[in-house]
């Protein structure tokens, strides 16, 4: 065998496509850090165990800065950094207690919500209303999953559960989508 034969140039990445591929990882990487540090902005709410928190600006706009695909990975390594011990959630809470807590519905939906912003804004032609639209089906699936989640683990209805879960955060959730709208990349 030559040594030609041995080197396989064709999955060598070409110094283009390499920048590509690191322009790329640290578009991910930032909103992994933007996320986190949206977190932090959290409010306690006495009536509820969930806080108000910015993370789900993060979760849609990386779905529309970096599309659905990119902005699926960003969330889920978030959410892996996260398990892995970094304090990245809510109050810098980490590990799989964060996930088994109240909020736990509302983390493990982020992926999906980045993925159906992103999805939604490239299908519906990407301007600003696209960029509304597409918010707010992506923060309604994480409203959904975290109510869903809590109506499991407390054994509550989940019209009930949607009080303490989707209510209180419906307003801050449509004016975040007004946000994510007006900072979409492509908005018209």
């Amino acid at each position: 065998m030559q040594l030609k034969e041995l080197v396989r140039t064709d999955i060598c990445l070409e110094p283009a496509r390499l920048a590509g591929a690191l322009a790329r990882s640290a578009k991910i990487l930032a909103f992994v850090c933007f996320t986190a540090v949206a977190a932090q902005l959290a409010v306690p709410l006495p009536f509820t165990p969930v806080p108000v928190t910015m993370q789900t600006l993060f979760v849609v706009l990386a779905g529309l800065t970096l599309g659905a695909r990119d902005g699926f990975y960003a969330l889920l390594a978030y959410l892996g950094l996260g398990l892995a011990g970094a304090p990245v959630f809510a109050g810098f809470g980490f590990g799989a207690g964060a996930f088994l807590g109240p909020t736990g519905g509302y983390l493990v939906s982020f992926p999906a919500g980045a993925l159906v912003s992103g999805y939604l804004f490239r299908e519906f032609g990407g301007s600003r209303f696209a960029a509304f639209f597409a918010s707010l089906c992506g923060m309604a699936l994480m409203l959904g999953g975290g109510a869903a989640y809590l109506s499991f683990v407390g054994g509550f209805p989940f019209a009930q559960t949607a009080s303490l879960a989707i209510l209180p955060f419906a307003a801050g959730e449509t004016a975040k989508a007004v946000i994510a709208a007006f900072l979409s990349k492509r908005g018209v």
